[in-house]
C-alpha cells in the first residue's frame, strides 16, 4: 500500500483574543480572495450610500474608459440585491457558465461579471437577509477568475449595511470613488459613506459630481472638504447619456464628448 505524501502547512492565522471563531474564517476567506486576485494591479470601488446618484454610470463609464486608453479592465457587479450592470451594457441575456470558477464575459474588451449572468430572470428579485447576500457577496469574488488586469471596478451596492460591509472587509481596494449629485440630501449620505469607508481602512481616491449643471456646487464641496479629499469629476446632466445607457450603449464608447468627461476622472486614478 502506497502512503499518500501530506503537505506540512504552517498553523495558518490566529484568532484574536475573545473573537467569535467566525471572525477566523472571514480572515482566511479574506486570505484566498487576495491570492485569488493577486494579478490585479488596481481595485478600485465606486461607491455612495445613497441610490439614483449615478453609481453604476459612473462605474460603467470609469471600466470602459480605462479600456480605451488601453488597459486591461474588469467590471464587477456587487450589488447583488439589484444587478443593472448588464442593463447598462445592453447585455441582459448574457449568461456565465455555472461552473468554478466563473469566467467573466467579455465587452469591447472589458471582462464583466454580475450576478445577474447567474440568475433565469433578471426581473426575479433576489430576497435574501443579509448573512446570505453577504456569504454570496464573499463567495462571488473567491470563486470568479479574472487573470490578469491593470484594474477591478467595482460597483458597489449602496448603503452603510450588510453588503458593502462585506465587500470593505473582505476585498482590499486601492479606494472608492465616491459619487454624489449636486442635492443636499445626497451629499449627506455621501459623506456618511465615505466615513464609514474611512472607519474600516479605505482610502477615498476622490469625488465626482453627477447630475451637474457644470460646476461643482457648494454641497459637493463640502464633501471633499469633509472627507478630505479631492473632487476628480463633474459629470454635466444631459438628457443624451441617460438615452445611451437605456439603450444599453457605453457613453464613452459612442460619443467622444462623454470620453472626454470620464477621461478627466480615470486620469487621476491611481497608475
Amino acid at each position: 500500500m502506497v502512503e499518500e505524501k501530506r503537505e506540512e502547512k504552517g498553523p495558518g492565522p490566529e484568532l484574536p483574543k475573545g473573537a467569535h471563531p467566525s471572525f477566523l474564517n472571514t480572515i482566511k476567506q479574506k486570505e484566498r480572495i487576495r491570492e485569488k486576485l493577486s494579478k490585479i494591479r488596481h481595485k478600485i470601488g465606486v461607491y455612495s450610500a445613497k441610490g439614483g446618484v449615478g453609481k453604476t454610470t459612473t462605474a460603467v463609464n470609469i471600466a470602459f474608459t480605462l479600456s480605451r486608453k488601453g488597459f486591461r479592465v474588469g467590471l464587477l457587479d456587487a450589488d447583488i440585491d439589484c444587478p443593472n450592470v448588464t442593463m447598462f451594457l445592453g447585455m441582459e441575456d448574457a449568461k456565465m457558465e455555472p461552473v468554478m470558477p466563473l469566467q467573466p464575459l467579455t465587452k469591447e474588451g472589458v471582462k464583466v461579471a454580475s450576478t445577474a449572468m447567474l440568475v433565469d430572470e433578471i426581473k426575479r428579485p433576489i430576497i435574501w437577509r443579509g448573512p446570505l447576500v453577504a456569504k454570496m457577496i464573499g463567495d462571488f469574488l473567491e470563486n470568479t477568475e479574472w487573470g490578469e488586469l491593470d484594474y477591478l471596478i467595482v460597483d458597489l451596492p449602496p448603503g452603510t449595511s450588510d453588503s458593502p460591509l462585506s465587500i470593505m472587509q473582505l476585498l482590499k481596494l486601492d479606494g472608492f470613488v465616491i459619487v454624489t449629485t449636486p442635492q443636499r440630501i445626497a451629499c449627506i449620505n455621501s459623506i456618511r459613506s465615505g466615513m464609514m469607508a474611512k472607519r474600516l481602512g479605505v482610502s477615498i481616491l476622490g469625488i465626482v459630481e453627477n447630475m451637474s449643471d457644470r460646476k461643482a456646487s457648494r454641497n459637493t464641496e463640502e464633501v471633499a472638504k469633509s472627507l478630505e479629499t479631492e473632487l476628480i469629476g463633474v459629470v454635466p446632466m444631459q438628457q443624451r447619456l441617460a438615452t445611451l445607457a437605456d439603450e444599453g450603449k457605453v457613453p464613452v464608447l459612442s460619443e467622444d464628448e462623454f470620453y472626454a468627461v470620464y477621461g478627466k476622472i480615470v486620469d487621476r486614478l491611481p497608475r
